[in-house]
């Protein structure tokens, strides 16, 4: 489990590190790396959305432990 929190960790900032340089320069960074919404590309947006949920539900099993 430690593990797949350090790989959806790392994917969710990659997704936010991105979502940052399109808000504040419009650099899609996926985007010059991998192309225009090549298959490389929507694997990597497809990866990374699917870690927002895991790290989201794995943060929150962590908080209700302390309930």
């Amino acid at each position: 489990m430690h593990i797949l929190k350090i790989i959806t960790f790392v994917l969710v900032l990659i997704g936010a590190l991105n979502w940052g340089l399109v808000g504040a320069f419009g650099i899609d960074l996926v985007a010059l790396i991998f192309g225009d919404m090549t298959i490389l590309a929507r694997i990597v947006y497809i990866l990374v959305g699917i870690s927002a949920i895991v790290y989201a539900i794995a943060a929150y099993s962590d908080l209700s432990r302390f309930d």
